[in-house]
């Protein structure tokens, strides 16, 4: 055991981590995880497009995305579809909302990646405030203030969005495809909440 991260692979059973060129990654790298064994499923029922994409000959495509130490141990670093990379790095949104809700004025928040004018992929803050404060111009940049502190440049957030709630599950999770959908859609996100837009 190493704590933090998932161990390393189990007897009958092979992992290995991709680039999205199918070719394998040095050790440090952040990839796409596969894994092989006698448990993996040969198909989904009636579901031949998943099938394709998840399914190639014997490895299973977790949607996952992992890095591998020196020592063979297995680091999850967030779901494939979640992750982007902002200026060539790959940045995990779950390390970004973390810092911000240690903030005493950020109840909840999302992260996803947004275009900006020269269409390079940045990050955008969606920021649910506590009911004690509001959310304003100065808020805004006390957050970023934060941030400077705790994450280093292309993690930090390019725009801040107020927003009334999150989008989430009936369970509680938070559905960033949502946030993203909305945005390839109108440009931002609408319709959940009310928003103020800071950049």
């Amino acid at each position: 055991m190493r704590p933090g991260s998932s161990g390393q692979v189990i007897p009958g059973y092979e992992a290995k981590i991709v680039d999205e060129d199918e070719k394998p990654v040095a050790p440090g790298e952040t990839g796409n995880l596969l894994v092989k064994g006698d448990s993996v499923c040969a198909t989904y029922w009636n579901q031949h497009e998943k099938t394709k994409d998840k399914i190639e000959g014997h490895w299973f495509r977790t949607g996952d995305k992992y890095y591998q130490d020196q020592d063979g141990y297995f680091w999850y670093a967030g779901r494939s579809d979640d992750l982007f990379k902002v200026n060539g790095r790959w940045l995990n949104p779950t390390e970004v909302e973390s810092a911000l809700v240690t903030h005493p004025a950020v109840l909840e928040a999302a992260v996803v990646a947004r275009e900006d004018a020269d269409r390079l992929l940045k990050p955008v803050a969606y920021i649910v405030v506590n009911p004690d404060f509001h959310p304003t111009d100065k808020l805004a940049g006390d957050l970023r203030d934060w941030l400077a502190q705790r994450l280093v440049g292309y993690q930090r957030p390019r725009w801040i969005e107020f927003v009334r709630e999150l989008f989430k599950t009936a369970t509680g999770k938070l559905q960033r495809f949502k946030l993203r959908a909305q945005q390839s859609q109108t440009g931002v996100p609408r319709g959940d909440a009310d928003k103020q837009s800071t950049s």
